[in-house]
């Protein structure tokens, strides 16, 4: 049987004398052999792609982490270059495709710079250097680190009783691996908090009258989610979802 289609929007490198749209392996995979869905790559071309079709020929979207940043101009601060490296052309992509997604009810993961980008879609912002504020922790990966020391599962985050990821996890703690020195400051319009860290920072949002799964998670379940079991369950609760939109769209094309 044929997996249902999730569009990701690529990063958009320079590297080997070539311009190139990719994205890390560890979340295609993730998508395929845990979430049970086919990840099909959409090139950062901004306005040129008419997002409505792309949405047409897609179950389900999911937006990555990245070594890039959200532009902060995006979200009315000025760029410095601490701040970078930045991707507008992804920023021009993956922006108006959540937007569309969250409008149109087609269920969405974003990971990492994900969650980042879907605070700013909802006209949120974002906070830098967040391990340099009083009292915060360093959700930094350690320096000299393999990746699987940078990407370890270590760091507790509280599940909001209620919220969407106490329907994935039950309320209460999980451990996670969070990598990171952004986060959400202002919360978006539509947002709400599904968990965050014991210094307080936003570790999850979901959008609050969503139509159908629309999750941000500022850690990385792609990296361990095929053995990490909390990892696992949250892409299996979006390729869940996935399925659901696919065979609705189904029963509506044969009625």
């Amino acid at each position: 049987m044929s997996l249902p289609i999730i569009a990701v929007p690529t990063d958009k490198r320079a590297f080997d004398n070539y311009t190139w749209h990719a994205t890390p392996h560890q979340y295609l995979e993730a998508a395929v052999a845990v979430a049970g869905v086919m990840p099909v790559l959409v090139p950062s071309f901004g306005e040129r792609i008419d997002i409505d079709g792309l949405l047409d020929r897609v179950d389900g979207v999911m937006i990555t982490g990245s070594k890039s940043n959200v532009h902060p101009s995006l979200y009315g601060q000025e760029a410095t270059e601490a701040n970078g490296p930045y991707d507008p052309d992804r920023d021009a992509t993956s922006l108006p495709l959540i937007r569309r997604a969250i409008e149109r009810g087609i269920p969405l993961l974003a990971i990492c710079r994900g969650i980042q980008e879907m605070n700013v879609a909802m006209g949120g912002s974002l906070a830098a250097e967040i391990q340099e504020r009083e009292g915060a922790m360093d959700h930094r990966a350690p320096e000299e680190a393999t990746q699987d020391e940078r990407f370890a599962i270590h760091q507790p985050v509280t599940i909001k009783p209620g919220s969407c990821l106490a329907g994935v996890f039950g309320a209460g703690d999980i451990t996670i691996n969070s990598v990171h020195r952004q986060a959400v400051d202002r919360l978006g319009d539509r947002l709400q908090v599904e968990a965050v860290a014991p210094d307080g920072t936003v570790e999850a949002v979901s959008v609050k009258d969503a139509k159908a799964f629309a999750v941000g998670v500022q850690w990385h379940p792609e990296y361990w989610a095929a053995s990490d079991e909390a990892s696992g369950q949250l892409f299996r609760a979006f390729g869940d979802a996935v399925r659901a939109y696919a065979a609705r769209g189904l029963q509506q094309a044969a009625e």
